[in-house]
Order: structure tokens, then C-alpha cells, then sequence
């Protein structure tokens, strides 16, 4: 394999010019040091592009690029059916959860199920999003770190997966929430300029689009897989994949952070439909170049020592140089903007979920200090996880959903249900937290267990993960609603703005119309995708 040359170097020497050349201004310019609500929150004052972009970057890290791309070559678009799904619970985003989300003027997402049901619930989902956050988000983003470092540049996994904690935490760190949200929308740029060179350079390379399905067979091109596939059952992506959504995209501090940061609910709604737009982009930009691997495998031209080795293995293979460097920038893009919002909004969560819970008196300036410690303790947990991530999957992103079908359903199921069903309370609240939690651990100690298991224990630990979470969401549902019914319901009082029986008159929208009409492209968007990759 190519190794870069010195014009790639440099291509990646101005791109880290511009990152912290722009982090920096905006740390001098905004004294977020001083204020926990600008630093955590960018003082509320961001627009519905820097918002949407955010949303992007900081979902699209190297395990997309690397995980993606891997999956691609292994099974072909099917995997793409998430990135799909994503525009349309983005929408679900910006027209259900946030104006509740805003209206209540919450910091955190623990702090919105406090108000819903109890200060129990709020520390459970605290500790468990940071816990989730170690097993997926920070381990593996650090992981797609070490694998691009190591085969692009040379150097070995764990000195490269430590350059990614140690560049990315500078200006986090320093910045805060406004260094993440300006650097995001810069590196949204060069992620997707770098990606549509690969693709671009890749179909060329296989001899056209036509060639390119000819050589990788009908099946790679087919979203909608059977319901007996054993990774994307077409029955799984619409039952438990939209479970999985509604989680990461509508109740998680990672992102939702970033529509709390909106300047009022038509910038927050603008950026989700913008988000929308955006994720019909991967399936082309992410996916096709594993397909495109796979098609120059066939034809001799390229050899993959692993699947997750497709994406570095066009780069060294097809790229001259400079476009090498390019696209190694728009890795390094990917990565720095998932894992900088990753540490932001852990920190958040550590500061003002469970830190300021048992200090409530503690200064601004050093509820600031305290989330910056926290980012260093979780990095270091992150580090040690990494070598078990392989006993789960072998392919980066098909881990990153098997862990989040595992933690996903039960904090659904108590956010949905919480906003349309006043009878719902925290009883039952924390009674369907417990079993979901419960079910899941037991579920992943199964999975790393492996060994010899029959009968019902062995459906349990191999079920679909897809399939796990539709069932364990049903089981968490029922839990909830007949555990409410055992206690008086909530008052209406407490729900005061927090439902839609109790929401109050609504924020006026100078914007409705056009954002309705957005949001009808994203879903014809959408439609369009399913039907070109329909087998």
C-alpha cells in the first residue's frame, strides 16, 4: 500500500491549521470559561445551518466512514437503510420533541425526564448515556482513529488512536460548545469533498455504474434484504430501526445538545430538516465506496485484508497525491467532529446530571473545570474497552448498533410514551428502565460470553439485533403502561408544558410553511433512495 506523500502531508498540515486556527478564535472572542451556559450550551444563540451541520458531522465520525464503507463490502447497501431512516426521525426531531424540548428550557436530556417523572429516572439515564457513551460513541470513534492512522500513515493502532484523543480534547476542552458547533460545519466541508472524490475516483476505476453493479451482483444493490437475513432483515429496519433512531436522534444528550443550542424553534427546526437533507447523502458517499471495493476485489484489482479495511485501501490504491491527503482530511474531519461533540456532551451530562445533583452551589467557573476532568476519566475507560469490541462484531458500525439496540429501547419507550400519555409515571417509568436494563445487560454479557448455548438462552444471545430491539421495546411498553396503572397519575400540575395534553398554546412560527415544504422533499428524498437501491 501507497504511503502518503508529501503534498498529502501538506494538504493535512493546512486542514489542522484551519481546525484549530478557528477553534482558537472563537474560544479568544467568546470567554466561554466563564459561563457553564456558554460553554455547554454556545449561549443558546445558534442558527439552523451551524445547527444542521453539527447534527451531520458529529454523526457522520470515521466508524461511518471506515464502519460504512466495511459493512458495504461485506453485504452492500443494506446498511444504508440507517443513514435513510435518520432523515425521517430527524424531521421526527424537529417537529415533536423540540418545541418541548425548548419550551422547557432544559440543559440536558436527564434533566427533561426529571421533569416528566422523577429525579430516579434523570440519574438513570445520566449514568447510563455516559456508560453508553464508553461503549459506542468514544470507543469506537477512537477505534476507526487507530485503523485510519495505521493504514494510511504507518503508524501503529494505539499511537495513532492517542494523537486523535490528544488533538481533538485541545480545543474541546478549551472551546467548549462553540469550538465543537464552527469546527463541525468547517469539517463537514472537507468530509464530504473528500468522500465524493473516493466515490467519484472508484466507479471510474470499476468502469462506470453499470459495471459497477454487474460486478458486485443485484444483492449488493438492495436495501430491502429478507426477513431471514441474519444482519438487515427487511422486518428488522422497519420494526427495530426506527427504535434505534428515535433514541440516538430525538433523546440523546450527543445530539440534542445541538438543537439546544438553536437561537428559537424555527433555527432548531431549520437545522433538522437541513440534518434531513444531508443523511440521504451517505448510502452514496459512505456505502457505495465498500461496494466499490468489493466490485475491484472481484476483478483482481484490489485485495482487503478485513472489510473495515476497504475505505484506506481505495484511498492508498486509487488516489494520486493530494487527493490522498484530501481525503485522509475528511477522515480526520469525520473523526475529530464525532469525537469533539462525544466529549462535550459527556461532560455535560457528568456536570450538571450528576456533579451539580450532589453540589448544587458549585460555581459556573468550575462546573466548566469539572466537565473537563470528566472528559479525561472517560477517554482513559474508552481505551481499556477497545479490545472487546471485536468479540461482539467484527465490523466497526454493525458493533456500534448491536450495543445501541442493547441500551436504546426502554429510554424510547419512556420519552414517546411520556409526551403523548399523561397517565404515565415515574413508577412505571423506572419499572420499564429496570427491565429494559436488565434484559440488555444480560443480552451483551450473553453476546461476549459466546461458547456453547441451546434452547430459549441461545435464541436470546443470537436473536437479531434488529429484532432484540423491537421485542425488548414492546416488553418495556407494556412494562411501563401496567406499572403506571398501579399508582396515581401525575398531576397535571407536574406535566405543566411537558405533554401535548398540557403543552399550553404553541410558539408562533414566522416559518411554518416553508418548513413544512422542506420537510416533504426530505421525505420525497427519501422514497427516491428506496427506489433506486430496490434490488
Amino acid at each position: 500500500m501507497n504511503r502518503l506523500a508529501w503534498l498529502d502531508w501538506l494538504v493535512i498540515a493546512v486542514y489542522f491549521v484551519l481546525v484549530f486556527g478557528v477553534a482558537w478564535l472563537y474560544t479568544r472572542r467568546e470567554r466561554v470559561r466563564e459561563s457553564s451556559g456558554q460553554y455547554f450550551l454556545a449561549g443558546r444563540n445558534v442558527g439552523w445551518f451551524v445547527v444542521g451541520a453539527s447534527l451531520f458531522a458529529s454523526n457522520i465520525g470515521s466508524e461511518h466512514l471506515v464502519g460504512l464503507a466495511g459493512t458495504g463490502a461485506a453485504r452492500g447497501v443494506a446498511v444504508g437503510q440507517f443513514e435513510v431512516l435518520a432523515s425521517l426521525i430527524l424531521l421526527l426531531l424537529g417537529w415533536v420533541f423540540v418545541p418541548f424540548y425548548l419550551r422547557s428550557g432544559v440543559t440536558t436530556m436527564p434533566e427533561f425526564l426529571e421533569r416528566r417523572y422523577s429525579s430516579a429516572a434523570r440519574w438513570y439515564l445520566a449514568v447510563i448515556s455516559v456508560v453508553g457513551y464508553v461503549l459506542t460513541k468514544i470507543s469506537v470513534t477512537i477505534a476507526a482513529g487507530g485503523i485510519v492512522f495505521s493504514a494510511l500513515m504507518g503508524l501503529d493502532f494505539w499511537v495513532g488512536a492517542l494523537i486523535v484523543v490528544v488533538a481533538t480534547g485541545i480545543y474541546t476542552v478549551a472551546g467548549g460548545l462553540r469550538a465543537v458547533l464552527i469546527t463541525d460545519t468547517l469539517q463537514l466541508f472537507v468530509l464530504l469533498i473528500g468522500s465524493l472524490v473516493v466515490t467519484f475516483v472508484g466507479v471510474q476505476a470499476l468502469g462506470g455504474w453499470g459495471q459497477l453493479r454487474a460486478t458486485a451482483g443485484p444483492g449488493f444493490f438492495d436495501m430491502w434484504l429478507p426477513a431471514t437475513d441474519p444482519d438487515f432483515p427487511w422486518t428488522g429496519i422497519l420494526l427495530g430501526a426506527p427504535i434505534l433512531g428515535v433514541w440516538y436522534w430525538c433523546t440523546d444528550q450527543f445530539i440534542v445538545q445541538r438543537v439546544l443550542a438553536a437561537r428559537n424553534l424555527d433555527q432548531a427546526r431549520g437545522g433538522t430538516i437541513f440534518a434531513g437533507f444531508l443523511k440521504l447523502l451517505p448510502v452514496v458517499l459512505f456505502v457505495l465506496p465498500g461496494v466499490i471495493a468489493h466490485g475491484l476485489v472481484q476483478q483482481g484489482k484490489l485485495t482487503l485484508e478485513s472489510p473495515d479495511q476497504a475505505l484506506p485501501a481505495l484511498v492508498t490504491a486509487l488516489l494520486p497525491a493530494g487527493l490522498r491527503g484530501v481525503v485522509v482530511a475528511g477522515l480526520l474531519a469525520a473523526l475529530m467532529s464525532s469525537l469533539s461533540s462525544v466529549f462535550n456532551s459527556c461532560s455535560t451530562l457528568v456536570t450538571f446530571d450528576i456533579y451539580r445533583k450532589l453540589r448544587p452551589a458549585t460555581s459556573d467557573r468550575k462546573l466548566v473545570v469539572v466537565g473537563q476532568v470528566a472528559t479525561g476519566v472517560l477517554v482513559v475507560l474508552a481505551l481499556l474497552w477497545i479490545p472487546l469490541m471485536s468479540r461482539i462484531s467484527g465490523q466497526l458500525y454493525q458493533y456500534l448498533q448491536s450495543v445501541q439496540a442493547y441500551i436504546s429501547p426502554p429510554i424510547a419507550a419512556v420519552f414517546l410514551l411520556g409526551l403523548f400519555w399523561t397517565r404515565v409515571n415515574a413508577r412505571g417509568a423506572m419499572a420499564s428502565l429496570g427491565t429494559g436494563f436488565v434484559l440488555g445487560a444480560l443480552r451483551l454479557v450473553l453476546e461476549l460470553n459466546g461458547g456453547a448455548m441451546t434452547g430459549v438462552v441461545h435464541s436470546f444471545a443470537t436473536m437479531n439485533f434488529l429484532h432484540f430491539a423491537a421485542m425488548l421495546f414492546a416488553i418495556c411498553v407494556a412494562v411501563l403502561v401496567l406499572v403506571s396503572l398501579t399508582a396515581p397519575a401525575p398531576s397535571r400540575e407536574q406535566l405543566a408544558g411537558l405533554t401535548y395534553a398540557t403543552a399550553g398554546p404553541g410558539v408562533v412560527s414566522r416559518h411554518r410553511p416553508l418548513l413544512v415544504g422542506l420537510s416533504w422533499l426530505v421525505v420525497l428524498g427519501v422514497a427516491v433512495t428506496w427506489w433506486i437501491f430496490r434490488g
